[in-house]
């Protein structure tokens, strides 16, 4: 398993600025189950981020800009414990792509994703958009649908 501390050393520029924000996110998930944090805790991730222009887009659809975003970053932190594997990141002009396999529990509910997270900076390299996009499998059946079987059907 490669994990992000592996090969952010061998990168740089805004690659590097999505591989820290990574990083910034799991250990301020860790620092969460103490007392005191709070939306305020993720003050070293804003710093990434320009925050009036904000813009997240959840694997739903859901629209969110930094305050929110940071209220719901808050809400889910202090209730999950979260980790991920490095698959890989492709840098563009203005945009970052970044996969990887999450890994989340709250309570008893544990969950495995590939995500596609594509990261846009603004031209002072702070981050104004991210867009999440998820792969996971059905629920209840341990797989993916075959769907070449189920046109064969048809």
């Amino acid at each position: 398993m490669t994990t992000i501390d592996n090969v952010i050393g061998e990168t740089s520029g805004r690659s590097r600025a999505v591989l820290e924000y990574s990083q910034i996110t799991k250990r301020l998930v860790e620092s969460a189950k103490h007392p005191g944090f709070t939306v305020e805790s993720w003050a070293p991730l804003a710093e990434l981020i320009a925050v009036d222009e904000f813009v997240r887009i959840g694997p739903f659809k859901e629209v969110m800009n930094w305050d929110e975003y940071a209220a719901f970053l808050t809400n889910w932190a202090v209730s999950a414990d979260w980790d991920c594997s490095f698959q890989r990141i492709t840098e563009t002009a203005d945009l970052v792509f970044l996969e990887l396999t999450e890994r989340s529990r709250m309570g008893d509910f544990n969950s495995v994703v590939n995500t596609v997270s594509v990261y846009e900076f603004n031209a002072d390299d702070k981050l104004r958009r991210l867009a999440v996009y998820l792969q996971m499998e059905l629920p209840n059946t341990g797989s993916v649908p075959n769907f070449e079987s189920a046109e064969a059907a048809e």
